[in-house]
């Protein structure tokens, strides 16, 4: 079966955890170690068919040939920007379509990963956030993106140790923390040694501050947090992000103090992007320093990534300067992000539009029944 979605009629095992794969097994009449070889076929060696799982015997093999699946999202598009930055819009059995992408860089490989199709969150300053939520996407959705990723880049086995996919950011369309179980089944197959072998520390999961499951996933997974900030007083942030209406500043700062595992090792990432004349002066820099005060903290500084009909616009290369060094000066690192892929939309907050732009444009697939 090549990487396309499932087929009508078959289960895809994709995106089953150790405990649901066994459970699947034992249901389908296999022996128990017969769960731990198709794990590492599926999540250790990427394979897309039966017919190569060598370790099998042929029967059993063309049986679970007969039963199920192991597919991932097709790709519909893909695009390479001048700065090698690539973005694939991957479409599901239903018809819908999520924007993921990876960004090389010298010494790592970054994949950012979409948690929902559409977005729960109406973020004024993100393309994504102007698109309504049109439902969260499964475990093997999530997995899967990660999976085809691999293939794309031919990074099979997960034991491989010249990798250009190093590191996850869940910081694609849609809020993580609203999609927690399945997000949450997502990682703990991409973090298993004998499965996908990321390193939690390798892991981001980044959220504009759904503050009840901010412990939870501290607890449960112990990944990286980053949390879209972006502003300093609420009545802004009322506006830029408007989860701050039912999750206030100081809610928001007291979870990240007690994040379970932050530390001056593990700090907590605050993403800020720089927005001329609405979050960008050096007044603002100074009341985020002591915002922050005592929390195992970096942040990140984001130019402004326009988009069409975008009602800001970003800061000036002075006025951003001057806030990193405000930061800086206070022992903060404040890194101003690169802006990597605009040419392709493919840049923080830009994903997803020209895609549904293009939908506008085509007639929707029929939906399959047995998604992926």
């Amino acid at each position: 079966m090549s990487s396309d979605y499932p087929t009508i009629g078959r289960r895809n095992l994709v995106g089953l955890g150790r405990q649901a794969l066994a459970e699947e097994m034992t249901a389908f009449g296999a022996e128990p170690f017969r769960a731990r070889q198709l794990w590492h076929w599926i999540y250790h060696r990427g394979a897309t068919d039966f017919s190569v799982m060598t370790s099998l015997a042929k029967a059993f093999r063309e049986r679970l040939a007969e039963r199920y699946e192991i597919a991932r999202p097709m790709a519909a598009e893909s695009l390479v920007s001048s700065d090698g930055t690539r973005k694939w819009l991957l479409r599901f059995a239903d018809g819908q379509e999520v924007e993921t992408v990876h960004i090389p860089e010298e010494d790592r490989g970054t994949l950012c990963v979409s948690s929902q199709v559409g977005c729960t969150l109406n973020c004024t300053f993100c393309h994504t956030g102007t698109q309504q939520l049109v439902r969260n996407l499964g475990a093997e959705e999530i997995v899967g993106q990660i999976m085809f990723a691999r293939d794309a880049l031919g990074e099979w086995p997960s034991s491989r140790d010249d990798r250009k996919l190093t590191n996850i950011v869940l910081m694609g369309m849609g809020e993580p923390l609203y999609n927690y179980d399945n997000v949450a089944r997502a990682i703990k197959i991409a973090m298993d040694p004998e499965g996908l072998a990321l390193s939690r520390r390798k892991i981001t999961l980044s959220t504009a501050g759904v503050v009840p499951m901010i412990r939870r996933c501290g607890i449960e997974l112990g990944v990286n947090l980053a949390v879209s900030l972006h502003a300093v007083r609420d009545d802004i942030r009322d506006r830029l992000v408007p989860l701050n209406r039912k999750y206030p500043i100081a809610a928001l700062l007291e979870a990240c103090r007690h994040y379970p595992g932050a530390s001056n090792a593990r700090r907590i990432t605050f993403e800020y992007v720089m927005l001329k004349g609405i979050n960008d002066s050096p007044a603002e820099a100074r009341e985020l320093v002591r915002l922050i005060e005592g929390i195992p903290a970096k942040v990140n500084l984001i130019p402004f990534n326009p988009w069409p009909g975008a009602p800001y616009e970003c800061a000036t290369d002075d006025a951003i300067a001057a806030f990193s060094e405000i930061l800086f000066a206070a022992g903060y690192s404040a890194p101003v992000r690169t802006p990597r892929g605009r040419d392709i939309l493919a840049a923080c907050g830009q994903l997803k539009s020209a895609s549904v732009r293009a939908r506008r444009s085509r007639p929707e697939p029929a939906a399959a029944s047995g998604a992926c």
